[in-house]
């Protein structure tokens, strides 16, 4: 049987902390499956969705999108895609009683773990102007009250839509056709938090926002470099491709400012040798200053450029344009400064250099780490540099691997989620349904909030995802939602975007990845596109929560209807009792769809094509790649303070939280910690185990607080710091974000700590 949610919020801080581990993976890992998936969903049902999840007639995986290859395992997931999926096929509901229970100013004391181990949420909910709390209302009754604040509107730009990355491509290609038939380009998504960065530096350098390898190509490796990235927690799945590189001979550079238990020894626990010894995976590690990853690739290629022969000097001729401005700018890098910046040794940057000059093929993954500095796009930038001066793009085992995170981020761009669209997808869009799509950019996740607190925009509609717990400056988002008209959110399970409303709310309950999906036309399935560009299918297989969900894309098409009522000739009926017909005309709009329908049905799905890495072909304006020069950049820090990084627990998967342990890190029972090396906090006069306050220092002379953080003597790089978020959400400005991307700069926090008595 299913346990019964928490009735009672734990205390979050004041947990138990032990030694950090060296290994990831392997007996405990299978334990805490097993464990956590019981408690959710019972012992058969279990068994019965576990054995589905990534299997080619099974459902995708609603966690992480790392790939699958050819040949899938039975057990095809890793311990937090298992967590993901208990949480989405739990027992547990939230039914017309709970919200009785539970008026808004209950919900909004609680924490966002007690929220999410409620259960799925089963009626459709609204909470009127004036109410304490949610009351069921009729699907009908729902898309009326949509359809009565949207067409009240004095501009379509006061309504805002965001995405979160687990729509599917199908959901995604509604949302966004509705909104431009609507009238508007507000389109922001969970793109803009994470790898608004990566899309903006690879375009502008290779011409395509995408990474450019494939998982054979991290199997056929020289050198993987995994820079800003922490495999073991968030993307444990690529820890069995890093194993098989290694046993295939490549070496892995890792670079952090934290040791991470995942990167130092993966215990597989899909093998008994894998379970009971495990791989070294690490060759070296390099223990960065936080934000100083742009002066150390730098460096690099100044290094490269001194070394004779190094240069790969006819793809460098024929395939890259800028080579004499960047290559100045390298020359001119400095070691002191670059020691400095990085915090490393001499001695570790020439043994990285000994180990790139060896290699003929090499790649570069990161994630959050190097995208959500002010300087990030630089710093992305300069990884492209890198692996420029080499011909490491678009050869067989190298080139460049974002590595996202929700498992259909990049798959919602590719469907038009994108608040800049280019003028061919438009143009391709209008001819396919005979609309006139808006032309002027719309708001990002960041404009979207100042859009919404200086009254500039008054609807707000989230396909999934957890906003106000996923966004910067916790405060002034909140009170920018509170001010909206009306707040819609598309959900399967509560989180604290619910309990901060607009001045009229709904919830809409839809069905997850693991739910069958059954329409007019028959049972449905829905595609998604993985963080190396391969396209596959996923499909339900257990009953609904609820006999009361709709589909995201039922709840997509009807709202159309009510909105844009008989005026509209675009197919919306058709759409919802037919997917098919979705992906027939994503397939005339989206280049690398074509024959969409005939190419899913191939087991394993399809990949779509990626010039530079198929045909060494860059469409940028030059057609050629572009080395880019930029001044170096890293955070200054000042007396005293320290550089705080947020970061995910291991029971955590973005702003989710499945339970309220990190186990490689040591702490068990708390998220309200504050990493810090113990020479920086015996400076401070801080004990492992006293409380601080964490305040947050800016240029403009603002600060912002967090109160009551245990603080925890770790092995972090000194003068650097970490801490979970969304806690630590309040310190980071809305205004603090990356040049270009406008991604917040959630990496790079300067802080003092203030001891405080614990609450």
């Amino acid at each position: 049987m299913a346990s019964k949610p928490p009735t009672g919020d734990p205390v979050q801080d004041a947990p138990q902390v032990a030694p950090p581990q060296h290994a990831a993976a392997g007996l405990p890992a299978i334990g805490h499956t097993l464990k956590i998936s019981q408690q959710q969903m019972g012992v058969a049902r279990t068994a019965r969705t576990l054995l589905k999840v990534n299997q080619k007639d099974g459902f995708d995986c609603p966690g992480c999108a790392w790939p699958e290859g050819d040949k899938r395992h039975i057990a095809e997931f890793c311990e937090n895609g298992a967590k993901a999926v208990a949480e989405e096929a739990t027992l547990r509901r939230v039914t017309p009683d709970f919200f009785a229970a539970h008026p808004l100013a209950d919900l909004a004391t609680r924490s966002g773990y007690w929220l999410g181990q409620q259960g799925r949420i089963t009626h459709p909910m609204y909470a009127a102007q004036g109410a304490d709390r949610y009351e069921p209302v009729s699907w009908e009754r729902a898309f009326e009250i949509i359809a009565e604040e949207l067409t009240a509107l004095d501009s379509p730009d006061e309504a805002v839509f965001y995405t979160s990355g687990r729509t599917s491509n199908e959901a995604a290609f509604l949302l966004q056709l509705f909104a431009r038939e609507f009238g508007t380009n507000n389109l922001p998504d969970c793109s803009n938090m994470c790898h608004e960065s990566s899309g903006s530096a690879l375009t502008e350098t290779i011409g395509i926002g995408k990474g450019s390898v494939s998982l054979e190509d991290l199997h056929r490796a020289d050198l993987i470099i995994v820079a800003g990235q922490n495999p073991g927690t968030n993307h444990p799945r690529m820890l069995s491709a890093l194993e098989k590189a290694k046993a295939a001979g490549a070496k892995i550079i890792s670079v952090n400012p934290l040791p991470e238990a995942g990167l130092e020894r993966f215990k597989n626990p899909q093998t008994p040798l894998g379970m009971l010894k495990g791989a070294a995976l690490t060759d070296l590690f390099l223990q960065i200053r936080i934000g100083g990853d742009q002066a150390l690739f730098r460096l690099l290629n100044k290094l490269i450029l001194d070394s004779d022969g190094a240069v790969d000097e006819r793809f460098v001729r024929d395939h890259t344009h800028g080579y004499e401005e960047f290559a100045a700018a390298a020359r001119a890098a400095d070691w002191e400064e670059t020691l400095a910046a990085t915090g490393l040794e001499r001695g570790e940057i020439e043994r990285a250099l000994r180990m790139v000059l060896d290699s003929r093929r090499t790649i570069v993954c990161w994630a959050m780490g190097l995208t959500q500095h002010k300087h990030s796009v630089p710093t992305i930038r300069e990884v492209v540099n890198f692996l420029l001066l080499r011909g490491n793009i678009g050869r067989p085992g190298a080139g460049v691997c974002p590595v996202r995170g929700h498992s259909n981020v990049q798959g919602d761009r590719t469907m038009g989620i994108f608040e800049r669209p280019s003028a061919a997808f438009l143009d391709a869009l209008d001819r396919e349904f005979g609309i006139t799509s808006p032309r002027h950019h719309g708001f990002d996740v960041v404009r979207a909030i100042q859009a919404l607190r200086d009254g500039k925009a008054k609807v707000f509609f989230a396909m999934g995802g957890n906003f106000v717990g996923a966004t910067p400056d916790t405060g002034v988002t909140e009170a920018a939602m509170r001010k909206a008209r009306l707040t819609v959110h598309v959900s399967t399970k509560l989180n604290r975007s619910h309990a901060v409303t607009g001045r009229r709310a709904l919830i809409l309950p839809t069905l997850g990845r693991t739910d069958k999906d059954v329409q007019e036309a028959g049972k449905q399935f829905v595609t998604v596109e993985d963080s190396m560009g391969l396209v596959h299918a996923s499909r339900g297989n257990l009953p609904p929560a609820s006999p009361h969900l709709l589909s995201e894309p039922a709840i997509v098409a009807r709202m159309a209807r009510a909105v844009l009522g008989a005026a509209s000739a675009t197919p919306w009926e058709e759409f919802e009792r037919d997917y098919a017909t979705i992906r027939d005309s994503i397939a005339r709009v989206v280049p690398g769809f074509e024959d969409f329908n005939a190419r899913i049905a191939r087991p394993g799905g399809f990949a779509l094509p990626h010039a530079p890495r198929d045909e060494r072909r860059f469409p940028t304006p030059t057609g050629k790649a572009h080395f880019t020069a930029a001044p170096v950049e890293y955070p200054q820090v000042p007396e005293g303070r320290l550089l705080l990084q947020t970061l995910r627990s291991h029971d955590q998967y973005n702003t989710t939280i499945y339970g309220l342990d990190d186990r490689y890190r040591g702490i068990k029972g708390g998220r309200r910690v504050v990493l810090v090396h113990p020479d920086d906090a015996a400076v401070r006069g801080l004990a492992d185990g006293a409380y601080a306050d964490l305040v947050s220092e800016w240029t403009d002379g603002t600060e912002r607080r967090a109160a009551g953080f245990r603080v925890v003597h770790y092995p972090t790089a000194r003068g650097c710091a970490a801490a979970y978020y969304p806690e630590t959400n309040v310190l980071v400005p809305l205004e603090a974000t990356a040049d270009v991307s406008n991604t917040p700069a959630s990496k790079s926090v300067i802080v003092r700590l203030e001891q405080s008595p614990p609450t």
